[in-house]
């Protein structure tokens, strides 16, 4: 059995603030903790109630502290040692999982329920992880190396006595509660931060007498110390407290600060970095309760320089998790109570953070259902195949059989931040899944060379709603981590096809302003569809999210490079809202490019025109939002974002191909373009940008309607080829191209009309400069979005024989 005496140092402060709570829901995954009335929603983790229930046991622990006058110093900080857990105490419960990389070896490290004679405190767990086993392996309680932090039977420094029982009389027992371990190494130290409470009589940051509760945060530097596998542990020795002028750098509005549970990074310029959990102060008022936030804290490699960001999530976003894209760069993943995981960007360590709209922010869901406080994310940055990715794990929910509730299975996701793929499930069939963490090694590092991924995710025990305790599970991801390889081959060789599209003499004779050496065609293209049809599929040469084709009778053919529709029976949907709880090109909703080479066999004799690319928005696809059709006469009529039709005074030519596109700019306005000319640009009135109402799916060939109504389109068919999504705006060099009259929808008045003309039209006199390379839209704590742009690509032009454009 082994002690370490720790001096937890606790910071001079001044400024003392009472903490007020509020109702809410439960975490998922804390199904059988005691729960506390008037707390706040996610701000205090099941640790800390467990804490309370005791706290509320032993009755006096903070009267003292409720007697200091505010602005007084607090008193000295006695010592504290980690020590082992004894025989009369075991572990009950497992959760917060963190996985650490250390000398070729791996950890995992985990809060833990712990109880002796009743009573429940909070330990720290470790094991190493033996990954010759590919299988799911449970973490046994009984196995784990479990430790507590305590106050020393001595109050003088150096004289502290390890204590070999558990005191019966609970209420002489000063206890430190640790929650929600977060995780950095840092060369052969382990550094963990965690949310600290106490008991009794000692001083911390925040107080609140009516719980009797102190709270700050600690960081422990621990070490791996054994050569055998069955030896290695890990060892907490030194533990400091954060100092308090720290955590009230933003203390007129936040409270509650704790560690977002998992893995920090460690910064290319040697920064630590830990994600960090808080509850915004005073805003009750907005709808009865308080709004958690994530932010960061961060520290030099010596400690003694620490930072909290001024910048934060928008309100209600919790559990987060931190990469460090590139250099300088980072982003934190959250789970936000509207459902949706939001991902946010910041250059500058933290005092702005700008919401990833156009790329990962919102692709994945919450289960609001299953009230999903708690579930982390596992999250972390890799080189493989020489190509920068990031990996993560969440729960993907679904119900096996009509009569069960829904599990959490959890998935392996993949992405270059422009594509994702479902790399597929980590968990076992029948397990639910909660919190998870991830750890990539490359080859060579450490002790061993051989290159592994490797999860740890909680895993609830016992069924119904309320399943009785969790666990943890390690996997080694070794057949998964080859899907990844495979799917990062097929991305380069894609880029290399889309490439090789551009003309050469083009790309030979940059002096034309045009070529192709400019800058890269596959900047932000994120679905690209040609030849790969198959049954009812078109399957994205990306594999992202393909798209399912109606061929009624018989009425779509596969050829050189795309797909043939025969009739209006025949179309393909690409969802994007419609794919559901996760959506891989949620970015749509705020920006996107749909390009496609097209050419049209026959001309339909029937009045009317026959969509031939277009977008539906609404949760159930029913409001078209834009759209280009061809009819009789070789008109082309494109339906606008403001509902209004506008025909184009040209005519197209059988089997002649043509280049068309739909935008969308700011989620907001719309363009659409034949050959390079702007048919229409109008700012999208039918419906707001908000997710109840946001983009359902593309629709390719046709869109369904009237299907059964073929009359006088008998031998018309339209064939589609290289069809390329973008997750950013392009702007068409070609002007705009000289319409007929434009003609109102019924549903729209003369006086609607006209405005929308003449909007259109000042729009249209309008040039947008081009700006940085960034497909984020910006955010504070809202959710108002500021476009921060693309760059220029006027070789895909050149690419689809455009007459060149610029993307905004």
């Amino acid at each position: 059995m082994h002690s370490r005496v720790a001096a937890v140092k606790a910071p001079r402060t001044h400024n003392r603030r009472r903490v007020t709570g509020s109702s809410g829901k439960r975490r998922e995954g804390r199904e059988s903790e005691p729960q506390r009335p008037n707390m706040s929603r996610r701000a205090f983790t099941s640790a800390l109630l467990f804490l309370l229930v005791v706290m509320m046991c032993c009755g006096s622990g903070g009267a003292a502290l409720a007697e200091n006058a505010p602005g007084q110093e607090p008193s000295p900080s006695p010592s504290f040692v980690w020590r082992d857990t004894t025989a009369d105490e075991t572990v009950s419960l497992l959760y917060a999982p963190s996985l650490v990389g250390l000398n070729g070896g791996v950890f995992a490290v985990a809060e833990a329920q712990c109880r002796s004679n009743g009573f429940i405190f909070s330990c720290i767990a470790s094991q190493f992880i033996k990954l010759g086993d590919k299988k799911p392996k449970d973490l046994e309680t009984t196995q784990v190396k479990t430790e507590v932090l305590q106050k020393c039977s001595s109050d003088k420094e150096g004289e502290c006595l390890f204590e070999t029982a558990v005191p019966t009389d609970i209420q002489k027992q000063p206890r430190v509660h640790v929650g929600r371990p977060t995780t950095v190494v840092e060369g052969n130290d382990i550094y963990m931060l965690a949310g600290v409470y106490i008991n009794e009589y000692v001083p911390s940051c925040k107080v609140d007498a009516s719980d009797a509760a102190r709270w700050g945060l600690l960081l422990v530097k621990g070490n791996v110390s054994g050569n055998e596998e069955n030896d290695q542990r890990i060892y907490w020795n030194n533990t400091l407290s954060i100092p308090c002028n720290v955590i009230g750098e933003n203390d007129d509005s936040l409270t509650g600060h704790i560690g977002g549970g998992g893995s920090g990074v460690t910064m290319k310029d040697g920064t630590l970095v830990f994600p960090l959990e808080a509850v915004k102060k005073d805003d009750t008022e907005k709808d009865g309760k308080n709004k958690n936030v994530s932010l960061i804290i961060y520290t030099s490699k010596d400690n003694n320089d620490w930072k909290l960001s001024k910048g934060m999530s928008a309100d209600g976003c919790s559990d987060p998790s931190v990469v460090e894209w590139e250099e300088g760069k980072l982003m934190m993943m959250t789970a936000c109570d509207d459902g949706r995981r939001r991902v946010y960007e910041s250059g500058d360590k933290g005092d702005s953070w700008t919401e990833a709209l156009g790329t990962l922010s919102r692709v994945w869901g919450n289960n609001q259902k299953r009230h999903e406080w708690g579930v982390g994310s596992g999250f972390s940055k890799a080189t493989i195949e020489n190509r920068d990715v990031m990996l993560v794990t969440l729960p993907v929910y679904a119900k096996k059989h009509e009569n069960e509730n829904e599990k959490g299975e959890l998935h392996l996701w993949l992405t270059d931040n422009t594509h994702i793929v479902d790399i597929g499930p980590v968990s076992g069939e029948a397990e639910d899944v909660a919190a998870s963490s991830l750890l990539y090694k490359s080859a060579g590092s450490g002790n061993n060379n051989n290159e592994e991924l490797i999860a740890l995710y909680e895993k609830k025990k016992g069924g119904g709603e309320k399943p009785s305790s969790l666990g943890m599970v390690s996997v080694l991801l070794t057949e998964q981590l080859k899907q990844v390889k495979e799917v990062l081959v097929t991305w380069k060789k894609v880029d290399e096809r889309v490439s090789k599209l551009c003309p050469s003499t083009a790309a030979t004779n940059p002096s034309t302003g045009n070529g192709c050496s400019a800058v890269k065609i596959t900047d932000g293209l994120v679905g690209f569809f040609s030849g790969n049809f198959s049954g009812n599929t078109w399957r994205d040469e990306y594999l992202g999210v393909n798209a399912t084709v109606s061929n009624k009778d018989g009425g779509v053919e596969k050829t050189e490079n795309g797909v043939t529709f025969k009739g209006r029976g025949a179309w393909a949907e690409w969802p994007v809202g419609s794919q559901g709880e996760n959506q891989l090109y949620h970015f749509a909703n705020h920006n996107f490019t749909l390009v496609a080479t097209v050419s049209i066999d026959g001309e339909p004799t029937k009045e009317g025109f026959i969509p031939l690319m277009g977008v539906r928005a609404g949760s159930d696809g029913g409001t078209k939002l834009m759209e280009l059709s061809y009819g009789s006469g070789k008109k082309w009529q494109a339906l606008c974002s403001d509902g209004t039709t506008a025909e184009h005074s040209s005519t197209w030519d059988p089997q002649r191909q043509y280049q068309v596109a739909i935008v969308l700019r700011n989620g907001k306005q719309g363009s659409v373009y034949v050959d390079g000319q702007r048919v229409c640009e109008s700012m999208r009135s039918k419906l707001e940008n908000t997710e109840s109402k946001g983009i359902s799916h593309f629709y390719i060939g046709g869109d369904g309607v009237n299907a059964e109504n073929t009359a006088g389109d008998e031998g018309v068919s339209v064939t589609v080829r290289n069809v390329l999504l973008y997750n950013r705006p392009l702007k068409f060099t070609g002007g705009s191209a000289d319409l007929e009259e434009d003609i109102a929808s019924p549903s729209e008045a003369p006086v609607e009309q006209a405005a929308s003309q003449q909007s259109r039209k000042k729009s249209e006199e309008q040039q947008v400069p081009a700006v940085s390379s960034s497909h984020a839209v910006g955010e504070t704590t809202g959710d108002g979005g500021i476009v921060r742009g693309s760059g220029l690509l006027p070789s895909l032009l050149l690419l689809l024989g455009l007459w060149g454009f610029a993307a905004l």
